[in-house]
């Protein structure tokens, strides 16, 4: 098995937030990698593996960063393959990461989720691969799918709430 996502973060500290993308991943059986690369401190390794990433099979790279961000961004000066940034909630409760990954010179786009949103990293990565794979386009439409039972199931059981007074 071969890996088609590639999770990279720049620090295990990092892993709290990025699991979500391996957890959805590997509920939908699409095969990633996980590594820690640092753009600051190891980036004869970040450029390194951007380059390698297309030959080696990845269709998709995720970057989580926090602070400077530089992560996303260096990634995809070095690959033609998408990139999509999860900026962590640091500092300035991720605002400073999210900028810093959004503010991508012209050429050099790297698509954003939200900060510490990296299960929709995870389902953004499984759409743009599902444009070509079948397969992975019918586990997509199950699983949103089922989005909607747990909200049917939720109002349900709020409605069944009976603590409440007032409560109609």
């Amino acid at each position: 098995m071969k890996p088609l996502v590639s999770i990279i973060m720049g620090s295990t500290s990092d892993l709290p937030v990025m699991e979500k993308a391996c957890k959805w991943l590997e509920q939908q059986e699409i095969p990633f990698e996980v590594n820690a690369l640092s753009a600051h401190r190891t980036p004869d390794a970040v450029e390194t593996f951007a380059k390698e990433a297309k030959g080696r099979g990845i269709k998709v790279i995720i970057a989580g960063a926090g602070m400077a961000a530089a992560l996303p961004g260096v990634i995809a000066a070095s690959t033609s393959l998408p990139v999509i940034g999860v900026p962590i909630k640091g500092m300035l409760d991720g605002l400073d990461a999210m900028l810093s990954i959004i503010q991508m010179p012209p050429g050099i786009p790297v698509a954003t989720v939200g900060v510490n949103g990296a299960q929709n990293a995870a389902v953004l990565a499984a759409e743009m691969m599902a444009l070509g794979d079948e397969a992975i386009a019918r586990k997509i439409d199950n699983w949103k799918a089922s989005l909607g039972a747990k909200i049917e199931k939720a109002n349900k059981e709020l409605a069944d709430i009976k603590d409440y007074k007032f409560k109609c």
